[in-house]
């Protein structure tokens, strides 16, 4: 018999959520894709960074996410833009939707990985940044840096 992979494979990450936004919480999803859009994911043509999720008639999806058409596909291509619904249980769901509607955090999609054979996404719940919050982060990453380089040459003298 043969062995099941049970590893997981990142496709695509969206740097930009991670730049605009603090995540709060983090939640697994699955996609409804249809055949030639995992042919492309498979391959790599796939962009998050300006997608984001929304609730229609009780539904998670997602908007925004670029899948390019399978270049083999011909009439089974769709569209790169369509929003795609993401599959949760309902529980989640329900929580999701008080948390978004209340206290004004969004559902941004963080990564697109393999788990087994399946496509998942990442979801991420999330605040936004102001710009002095995007400005302390950097500063800190900044010094993080001077700190390393600092370390490392005091090594090299020693």
């Amino acid at each position: 018999m043969a062995e099941k992979k049970t590893g997981t494979k990142i496709i695509a990450q969206n740097k930009k959520a991670y730049h605009e936004y603090f995540v709060d919480d983090k939640y697994e999803a699955g996609i409804a894709l249809f055949g030639t859009e995992v042919k492309s994911i498979r391959a790599g043509a796939v962009n998050l960074k300006d997608s984001y999720c929304s609730f229609k008639n009780g539904e998670l999806y997602v908007l925004g996410m670029h899948v390019s058409p399978y270049e083999k596909g011909n009439i089974f291509n769709r569209e790169p833009l369509r929003e795609r619904k993401l599959l949760m249980h309902r529980r989640e769901l329900n929580k999701l939707f008080g948390l978004v509607s209340q206290k004004g955090l969004t559902l941004v999609p963080l990564s697109l990985y393999f788990s087994g054979k399946n496509v998942k996404a990442e979801v991420g719940l999330c605040r936004g940044k102001k710009l002095y919050d995007k400005r302390d982060v950097a500063a800190e990453k900044q010094a993080s840096r001077e700190m390393d380089r600092r370390i490392k040459d005091q090594s090299r003298y020693d």
